[in-house]
C-alpha cells in the first residue's frame, strides 16, 4: 500500500509517498480502507522528530481516518461488517491506504456526510469533547475561553460549548479567522495580535472572568490566562505552541484565584479511548445529521491528494488554515 513517509526528521521537503506493507488486523481489530485522513499539529511535530508515536503504534503519520471496513480480525464482536462507512481516532498510521483500528475505537459515519467531512471529525472533535467534558466538566452557563479558535479543535470546541449551553469566547490571529469563529457560534472573539485578550475577556464578563480555558499555546499566555480566569476556574493545557517555559510567580497567582491547572494529551490515552468514543457516539454524533438542532458541522479548510502531503504540511506551518486540512487517498 502507499503511505506518507519520511526517512529522517526535518522540513516538509522530507515527506514522500512510499510503498509499505499493508497491515493485517490482529485480535479485535478492524482493517479500514482509508479514503481520507486529516492533518494535525502532532503530524508536524512528529515529522520534525519532536513527537514520537507511542510504543507499538505505527510510525506512519496520521491521527485520524475515514473510510470503509475492509477486513475483520479474530475475536471481533460483530459490531461492524464489511463495507461499513467508519471513522476513527488513531495513534498513528492514518495517512496510508489502509490502517488497523481496535473495533471499539471506530465510529459510524452519518449517512448524509461525505468521507472528506468525516475525516475532519475524530481528532479535533474527540479532543474538544474530552477536554470540555472528561477533563473540564463544563457546566451550563459557564464561560469558556478557547485559544486558537479557528483551528480544528477550536471550531469543534465552539460548537460543543454551545451544545452544552455554555458561552464560547475565542482568540484568533486574523479578522478572517475571527469571522469564521463567529459563524461557528462564538459569543465574542479577540485578535491576540493587536489586543490584550485578558482585558477584553474581563470587560466582556463584567470583571468575573472565565470558568474554563482551553489552552494549546502554553508559556507565553500564562499571565493573561490567570488574569482573566475566574475564582475557582479551570485552566486546561493541551499544547505548547509557544513553549513550556514560565518566568514569574505562576503558583502564587494561581493560588490567589483558587484555580486549577489540568493537562491532557489525547494520543497517550489508549485505555480511555473506547469510553471516550462511546460517549461521543451517543451524546454528540447524532447532532451531525440533517434535521437536528443544533446542527454540528465539521469545517474543512482544504483538501490535498496524498502525493501533495508536503504542500499540506507547509499550509499548516504557515498557520493559514481555518478548520481542517484533509488528505485524500488514491481511489
Amino acid at each position: 500500500m502507499l503511505a506518507a513517509y519520511f526517512d529522517c526528521p526535518g522540513g516538509p521537503e522530507n515527506l514522500y509517498v512510499k510503498e509499505v506493507m499493508k497491515p493485517y488486523p490482529g485480535e479485535g481489530e478492524v482493517l479500514v480502507k482509508v479514503s481520507a485522513s486529516a492533518l494535525n499539529r502532532a503530524d508536524l511535530l512528529q515529522r520534525r522528530g519532536k513527537y514520537p508515536p507511542p510504543k507499538g503504534a505505527s510510525d506512519i503519520l496520521g491521527l485520524e481516518a475515514a473510510g470503509s471496513v475492509a477486513g475483520l480480525g479474530a475475536g471481533c464482536k460483530g459490531r461492524w461488517k464489511m463495507g461499513d462507512a467508519v471513522m476513527a481516532l488513531l495513534s498513528g498510521g492514518g495517512q496510508a491506504e489502509y490502517v488497523t483500528v481496535p473495533e471499539g475505537h471506530l465510529m459510524p459515519i452519518p449517512s448524509d456526510m461525505t468521507l472528506i467531512q468525516a475525516a475532519a471529525i475524530p481528532e479535533a472533535w474527540l479532543t474538544a469533547f474530552q477536554l470540555l467534558h472528561f477533563v473540564g466538566k463544563v457546566q451550563k452557563g459557564e464561560r469558556v475561553l478557547i485559544h486558537a479558535g479557528a483551528s480544528g479543535v477550536g471550531m469543534a470546541a465552539i460548537q460543543l460549548v454551545r451544545l452544552a449551553k455554555a458561552v464560547p469566547i475565542v482568540t484568533a490571529g486574523t479578522p478572517e479567522k475571527l469571522k469564521a469563529t463567529a459563524n461557528a457560534g462564538a459569543a465574542v472573539g479577540f485578535n491576540y495580535k493587536n489586543e490584550d485578550f485578558s482585558e477584553k475577556v474581563l470587560a466582556f464578563t463584567q470583571g468575573s472572568g472565565v470558568d474554563l480555558i482551553l489552552d494549546c499555546v502554553g508559556g507565553s499566555y500564562w499571565e493573561k490566562n490567570l488574569s482573566c480566569l475566574s475564582t475557582d476556574g479551570r485552566w486546561i493545557i493541551y499544547g505548547l505552541l509557544s513553549g513550556g517555559e514560565v518566568h514569574g510567580d505562576l503558583l502564587a497567582r494561581l493560588l490567589s484565584k483558587r484555580g486549577t491547572i489540568h493537562t491532557s494529551l489525547l494520543r497517550s490515552r489508549d485505555k480511555e479511548a473506547e469510553q471516550l468514543v462511546k460517549a461521543f457516539t451517543e451524546d454528540v454524533l447524532p447532532y451531525f445529521s440533517e434535521g437536528t438542532s443544533p446542527r454540528l458541522q465539521p469545517l474543512v479548510d482544504s483538501v490535498y491528494p496524498l502525493h501533495k502531503i508536503a504542500e499540506a504540511h507547509r499550509n499548516m506551518e504557515e498557520n493559514r488554515n481555518i478548520g481542517k486540512i484533509v488528505i485524500e487517498m488514491p481511489a
